[in-house]
């Protein structure tokens, strides 16, 4: 049966933070779950969960009105909410359209912040995690691997990349619009991950000269403090050390809040009521969004950074519409590999394959023959090739055949034939043959 492809998701257009929180799949299994197993029509996932989308791909040979639901409802019950509300503002995609998605997806083109470089090290932490989970089958490996090569494509070919802000960065432009300049002032950064850092070097670009860093692992806040010459801690005393910043950017993992309005009004009073600026870039948000009804704090989400990043968007839109045309091109060929999972056209390249190597050779042997070479000798080696061309692709056809017959397999020595024998005419690394010994 065919196979088809389908795409999930919500994302900064489609929900605002409060829904993107309450939906957010850290930690979801599809096998844990129940989509996946010897009953369930889906073969393939994929979960991606970043701060600004959330998306399952997967692969079945089912139609969109029976995968839909079960999808749907397994994502409501693991975060714990209706299915109704998810339903209102959910998006999707099938076939060629998802990979189109996807590819979007992983280029940047389809971020809150265009050209973005972090979405990419994420779709591919995101497969990683398929990988290990063995959801991972043979058409999402093949479609990851061809959307971090879309992507690559773009970066080198286009300048979209080239001034795009990080969400850190847009942060970091938040508070200087707040306080002016920064040298004055204190952060804290709660989190350690690469948002975090980023942060860091922003601030430090900006002239701040004093970060604290909390986080769950020790370890890994001293190393960034050492990084950026600034105090680390670990979570249990960050509360403690809180009144001391003016400006606090959090990007946990964690699931729920981390600090509470009534905690920041208890630290306000240490503070004189100096007035604090809260950047929350986590989703779900680490902070209490009630911490913006007390006075002199200002607290801003990952929504809020948008103006921001829309001042950075208009010099890049043109480089954009170069990208979506790679984008397109990389899609059609996924398109023909993605035919060339169907039998015929396999056995079809298979032999083309085969005949164009015989037919190159025999060339070069007449030419070597010169003049000796009269028209029955050609016609000899000519049924020659072929004959040795039938038989020597006819075990691998037959073994092809009898797969094809066996439910859930074929597609995996399909793919298997063609890669064996580059019947997608892919190009070997530079230099891969270049320690290989003569015999």
């Amino acid at each position: 049966m065919e196979q088809r492809i389908y795409l999930f998701g919500l994302n900064h257009k489609s929900a605002d933070v409060e829904i993107r929180e309450k939906f957010a799949l850290t930690g979801f299994d599809p096998e844990v779950s129940g989509l996946m197993g010897q009953e369930s029509p889906i073969k393939e996932t994929l979960v991606l969960s970043t701060c600004n989308r959330v998306e399952i791909i997967c692969v079945s040979d089912a139609e969109l009105d029976e995968v839909s639901p079960m999808i749907l409802k397994s994502w409501a019950k693991f975060c714990q909410q209706e299915y109704s509300l998810l339903e209102k503002h959910i998006y999707s995609f099938q076939d060629l359209k998802a990979v189109d998605h996807l590819f979007s997806v992983a280029a940047s083109l389809d971020s809150m912040v265009l050209g973005e470089p972090q979405i990419l090290g994420q779709l591919k932490d995101a497969y990683r995690e398929s990988v290990k989970n063995k959801t991972a089958g043979v058409i999402i490996n093949r479609l990851l691997h061809k959307s971090f090569s879309a992507a690559k494509r773009i970066r080198t070919e286009t300048e979209v990349s080239s001034s795009a802000v990080s969400i850190s960065y847009a942060a970091v432009e938040l508070a200087r619009k707040i306080f002016g300049e920064l040298q004055d002032q204190r952060a804290m950064l709660i989190g350690a991950g690469e948002m975090a850092e980023l942060a860091a070097l922003h601030l430090l670009n900006s002239g701040l000269k004093d970060i604290m860093v909390a986080n769950r692992t020790p370890a890994r806040a001293q190393e960034l403090a050492q990084r950026f010459k600034g105090q680390a801690m670990c979570m249990e005393k960050m509360l403690d050390h809180l009144h001391k910043a003016d400006i606090v950017i959090s990007s946990t993992g964690a699931t729920s809040t981390i600090i509470s309005a009534s905690q920041v009004k208890e630290v306000l009073k240490k503070r004189k009521n100096q007035p604090m600026f809260f950047i929350d870039i986590a989703v779900p948000r680490d902070l209490d969004p009630d911490i913006n009804m007390l006075d002199n704090v200002y607290l801003y989400d990952i929504d809020d950074l948008k103006e921001v990043v829309e001042e950075n968007l208009a010099g890049r839109r043109e480089e954009a519409d170069k990208a979506r045309e790679i984008v397109k091109q990389e899609v059609d060929k996924f398109s023909h590999w993605l035919k060339s999972l169907d039998l015929s056209p396999t056995i079809v390249d298979l032999l083309n394959r085969g005949e164009a190597i015989a037919h190159k050779e025999i060339k070069k042997s007449l030419r070597n023959l010169g003049p000796d070479a009269d028209e029955a000798t050609r016609k000899a080696m000519e049924q020659l090739a072929t004959s040795l061309v039938g038989k020597l692709y006819h075990e691998p056809i037959i073994f092809l055949k009898r797969r094809s017959r066996e439910e859930g397999s074929s597609d995996k020595f399909i793919d298997l034939t063609r890669r064996i024998f580059n019947l997608d005419n892919e190009q070997a690394p530079e230099n891969a043959h270049q320690n290989r010994k003569r015999k």
